[in-house]
């Protein structure tokens, strides 16, 4: 029990410090965003990244008995994964430079609620029916995004919807490949040089000339990014996904004070009461998987995935 306990602690902590790198990371995106195209910054960022999740391996291989630090038993998952996070960056690249910082923010908080969700689709975990209430209150807090009705949705909103939606299968993927190997720079790596190798495709035709300053800005980009993921890797080998994500949350907080000192931005009550209520929809889903049922947990039966998915053994 102690052990559990222990672990648990550990992933919530790592979590938390996930938060404040992830919300770092996304603030000098949206800074980037003004000046450059998408590929310009992912391009370098998704190369240094990959860089030193490579080190990283060199520096581990011989801890792991003179074996690649890199190499990863689920090919196919990994792959599907490195697309995800390939298609998922854009989108939220996008989000930042077409919304406020703290209006992206009521989607990433989606995040718990499809991974309550997709957690029973894909990998099998226990779902309760109240996930589909949890849901659909997560709905009703978007719809505090637009007090004056549906035609006040633009384009900035479905890129973060679409965003939040790949981004939870990213990390779905992440829990699934955890059960296999406990290689979390792997899950860095591939991900990342991926992006660059997208990237780098595109360059040539968006490049523009980048100034010392704006490099440096990448650099502590590309940083920033490294340590979350790393981070949110390890911390989803001790915590379930439906865990993890509502302590997402906790960036809400980290974002409307970068966006407030840097950016000017101050979110509007209606964005308040939208977080709440995510927030407030993703807290209870997670109470409700903690406490123990009077009833048995509905089981929804998982998504056989394919072939090309599953892992090499």
């Amino acid at each position: 029990m102690i052990a559990v306990r222990n672990t648990a602690l550990l992933g919530a902590g790592l979590t938390l410090a996930y938060t404040l790198a992830i919300s770092c990371a996304d603030a000098i995106t949206k800074f980037i965003a003004a000046g450059y195209a998408a590929p310009q910054l992912f391009c370098l960022s998704g190369a240094i990244v990959a860089l030193l999740s490579w080190l990283g391996g060199r520096a581990g291989q011989g801890r792991a008995g003179g074996r690649g630090n890199l190499r990863t038993i689920c090919p196919r998952a990994m792959a599907l994964r490195s697309a995800l996070t390939v298609a998922g960056s854009v989108a939220f690249f996008y989000a930042f430079k077409l919304l406020p910082f703290a209006e992206v923010f009521v989607f990433i908080g989606l995040m718990p609620l499809f991974a309550g969700v997709f957690s029973g689709l894909i990998l099998g975990e226990h779902v309760r029916p109240v996930a589909w209430t949890a849901l659909l209150a997560g709905f009703l807090g978007v719809l505090c995004l637009f007090p004056v009705g549906v035609t006040a949705i633009s384009a900035g909103h479905l890129v973060a919807l679409a965003a939040s939606v790949l981004g939870t299968l990213s990390m779905i993927l992440a829990r699934y490949i955890g059960r296999y190997e406990s290689n979390a720079l792997a899950q860095v790596f591939y991900p990342n040089l991926s992006l660059f190798l997208a990237m780098a495709l595109a360059l040539p035709f968006v490049y523009q000339p980048m100034g010392a300053g704006d490099l440096a800005w990448v650099v502590a980009y590309a940083v920033a990014l490294f340590v979350a993921r790393w981070l949110l890797v390890v911390a989803l080998r001790h915590l379930a996904a439906f865990a993890v994500t509502p302590l997402l949350n906790f960036q809400f907080v980290w974002m409307v004070g970068l966006g407030a000192v840097f950016f000017g931005e101050y979110p509007a009550a209606n964005i308040y009461l939208g977080v709440v209520i995510v927030v407030a929809a993703g807290l209870f889903l997670v109470y409700d998987q903690l406490v123990p049922a009077t009833a048995k947990p509905t089981r929804i039966p998982a998504i056989r995935l394919p072939r090309f998915v599953t892992q090499r053994r």
